[in-house]
């Protein structure tokens, strides 16, 4: 097991201006639990008021900053936390998981969510031309930096656009670019930087993991992924593991199992139909893994959801 935590330092008083401003627009824009869309369409706010241990989600990139409140985020066996001081990057799509603690409805959890379009961080570089980003080997498609108060201005104007929505088609955009440039040029920046160049080794594994995304049900043949996106099966396995803390068919694994868990709850599958709906051909070995996974067999776990909503 590895933790990732950032030496804690106390905000100086701009900065804890810029996060109070931040969780109060917070709080106007969640009336309850849960994570909200906004007008900005990449950005979205959440409000958490009660406790809840590790739920598995596929996360899809994006910028996570805290406005009030501490989240831990787990990958595989590594364990990553966040809070006022340290934003989190997931720069590629992965399966995670994550829980919040000591969280009260007069103490809540508020944070705001920007998604990120690999694309834009392509045409971004093309349109600063060299960034001066250091080429590194291949690190984990998920980390955590201290938050200065450059980028905590950006998101917090961004943010500000909800009380102003006539300014968000001509303003937005523009903010939007500032962040992801901010983030490239941090010290952790070329994590996106190498997924987003055409042809490095970071890219081909992020079009690995697009491909497993979209195709998670069938069998996967390690040496025709290989090939799908240009590696050699000793590399693919190398650099898939390094960025995702996991090898495809474990990777796979956990992405059939939460559709096989959203099947169930979502549309009212069975357990052995919806094991069958993702990939698995026994539903000993379906069942087996998902109690591995969730901590409880199918039935007992959906019992379990249900009951917490």
């Amino acid at each position: 097991m590895t933790s990732f935590d950032r030496i804690q330092a106390a905000p100086d008083a701009d900065m804890e201006k810029q996060r109070a401003e931040l969780a109060a627009i917070i709080r106007r824009n969640t009336a309850e639990d849960g994570s909200y869309a906004t007008a900005v369409g990449s950005l979205f706010m959440s409000r958490h008021t009660r406790s809840h241990d590790f739920a598995p989600v596929l996360a899809q990139p994006a910028l996570c900053i805290m406005a009030q409140g501490r989240k831990e985020v787990r990958l595989a066996d590594e364990y990553f936390n966040y809070d006022p001081l340290n934003y989190l990057v997931v720069s590629v799509s992965m399966p995670l998981s994550g829980r919040v603690v000591n969280v009260s409805p007069e103490d809540p959890i508020l944070a705001v969510r920007l998604d990120i379009d690999p694309a834009e961080i392509t045409a971004l570089i093309a349109d600063a031309g060299p960034m001066g980003v250091p080429t590194r080997p291949t690190g984990r498609g998920l980390y955590v930096e201290k938050i200065d108060s450059a980028m905590l201005d950006a998101v917090l104007r961004l943010a500000r656009l909800l009380d102003a929505p006539k300014d968000i088609a001509m303003l937005a955009p523009l903010i939007r670019r500032e962040i992801l440039y901010r983030l490239l040029r941090s010290p952790q920046g070329h994590r996106l930087y190498e997924i987003a160049i055409a042809n490095s080794q970071s890219h081909r594994i992020s079009q690995a993991i697009k491909w497993l995304n979209g195709n998670f049900e069938q069998p996967l043949r390690i040496d025709d992924l290989a090939r799908e996106v240009n590696l050699s099966v000793s590399t693919l396995h190398h650099r898939f593991k390094a960025m995702t803390a996991m090898s495809p068919l474990q990777y796979q694994k956990q992405l059939r199992l939460q559709e096989a868990r959203r099947l169930m709850l979502a549309e009212g599958l069975e357990a052995s139909a919806a094991g069958y709906r993702v990939g698995y051909e026994s539903p000993s070995q379906f069942s087996r893994e998902y109690s591995r996974l969730f901590g409880a067999p199918p039935l007992r776990d959906l019992a379990r959801l249900r009951q917490s909503v």
